[in-house]
């Protein structure tokens, strides 16, 4: 997605420029642990493609969270999530008319380097890995279906790198992350009859997060 893109540019130009900082801030971060969820913008891009802002899947993660400080103003934040991820496909032809919805639902674990700008103010990043525990395929329009897809035919293994910015209001935050997937949704496998090899779907995920989070300690 356009969007996602011009994200992670300003965020690396940003942390490049917050460095300087941080010599002046004083114990920015603490351990905390709580709960956090929020509402995610999915897609698919295939390999050599940009992610671009067609076929957005709408979508939600919920978990738990803890930081654990390394310095004052540095931590380590691992998380525990059940996120959903995929792309739809909007179709209007002579013959039918609606969209197909391809769902991947994974328990996802980000492991993120925190930097504390401010007492308030954060950002992130790292890399997450990401275990697919249903999937399935609807549709509706003219044609209304769903069906189950068979997670043996899909990689059960997803992993990618994850940045983004957070704002705390104690005990409540809220953010914005995006996720960019390095590993294929699809397997992959040889044609019977041919004898050629071939990925399907070969795609990855690419999601992005608006997220808020509840502090219990």
């Amino acid at each position: 997605m356009k969007m996602q893109s011009n994200f992670l540019c300003a965020l690396t130009l940003f942390l490049t420029a917050s460095f300087g900082m941080l010599h002046a801030q004083d114990n920015n971060v603490n351990t905390e642990f709580g709960v956090k969820g929020g509402f995610n913008m999915s897609n698919l891009y295939g390999s050599g493609d940009d992610v671009n802002d067609n076929n957005v899947l709408y979508g939600f993660n919920a978990g738990v969270y803890a930081t654990l400080p390394i310095s004052d103003f540095v931590a380590i934040q691992p998380e525990i999530l059940f996120t959903t991820k995929g792309a739809k496909l909007e179709y209007d032809n002579a013959f039918a008319s609606g969209d197909a919805k391809f769902k991947l639902n994974y328990i996802e674990v980000p492991l993120l380097v925190r930097v504390n700008i401010t007492k308030n103010f954060n950002v992130h990043a790292g890399g997450y890995a990401s275990y697919l525990v249903s999937s399935k395929v609807t549709g509706s329009g003219d044609v209304s279906f769903e069906q189950e897809i068979d997670r043996d035919d899909l990689n059960k293994f997803d992993a990618g790198i994850a940045a983004g910015v957070g704002v705390d209001f104690n005990p409540i935050s809220i953010g914005l992350r995006y996720n960019y997937g390095l590993t294929n949704v699809g397997k992959e496998r040889t044609d019977a009859i041919t004898g050629t090899t071939y990925t399907f779907p070969d795609a990855k995920n690419s999601n992005l997060t608006l997220y808020l989070s509840y502090k219990l300690n």
